[in-house]
């Protein structure tokens, strides 16, 4: 069967190229010009991804709201902004939002499609046969690889997919630095250093939420990020 992905653009023009792309690489693709649309559509049946633009219509941040209201929807659903919006506060607010990446529209189309397989590989993961490594426990940090949960001292963190992924990628092996090369490679992303930095913090912000004193994520400037080990 066939991925299934959603755009939601409303430049018909842009929505239609993109669909023609996907649609080439064998994916199914629906369309959707607005988020009324979009919502109702998503109400029916989800899609496997759904790749959203920030401006839609008469709604200057339509976009933010969908995301929003998809990721309510659906805790694991992989979502990417493409948009020609391009600032840190737009960044930071879409990622807050549970985007899993966050693309502007000069990006080229085999990078795009190569951040597209990257997160259906990881949700692939679900899929394998269960195993001895499915559960990874640091200290207070349970991450439980099968059902893409983690908890911090028993309480439930949720994080995307790709929060998911490098908290994994820097918790398996405490105080290793990992650089942002290795932490992409690691955690199987395909993103710009900005967009790692954004991810870093809302991780941060999440753990947080649940333990004020949190503090396992350091920052090596200069090099990159590590996972403290307990007692350091």
């Amino acid at each position: 069967m066939s991925r299934r992905i959603a755009i939601v653009e409303d430049e018909p023009a842009i929505r239609e190229n993109y669909a023609d792309v996907l649609r080439r690489q064998g994916y199914e693709v629906r369309t959707h010009a607005d988020r009324t649309g979009a919502m109702e559509a998503f109400r029916t049946r989800l899609p496997d991804l759904a790749i959203i633009d920030i401006g839609l219509a008469e709604e200057i941040d339509g976009g933010f709201a969908l995301c929003r209201d998809l990721r309510a929807m659906s805790a694991t659903l992989p979502i990417i902004f493409l948009t020609a919006r391009d600032s840190d506060f737009d960044v930071i607010a879409g990622l807050r939002m549970g985007a899993d990446d966050y693309l502007t529209k000069d990006v080229s189309l085999p990078h795009l499609l190569a951040r597209i397989a990257a997160l259906f590989r990881r949700v692939d993961i679900l899929r394998t046969p269960p195993s001895n490594d499915d559960v990874l426990r640091r200290g207070a940090l349970t991450l439980d690889l099968k059902r893409m949960t983690a908890r911090w001292n028993d309480a439930p963190v949720d994080l995307t997919l790709t929060e998911f992924w490098m908290v994994h990628a820097l918790a398996r092996y405490p105080g290793h630095v990992k650089d942002r090369d290795a932490l992409m490679r690691e955690a199987n992303l395909v993103v710009d250093d900005s967009t790692i930095t954004s991810h870093v913090k809302r991780i941060r912000r999440k753990f947080q939420a649940v333990d004020a004193a949190f503090d396992a994520v350091d920052t090596v400037y200069g090099m990159g990020y590590r996972w403290r080990e307990a007692g350091t």
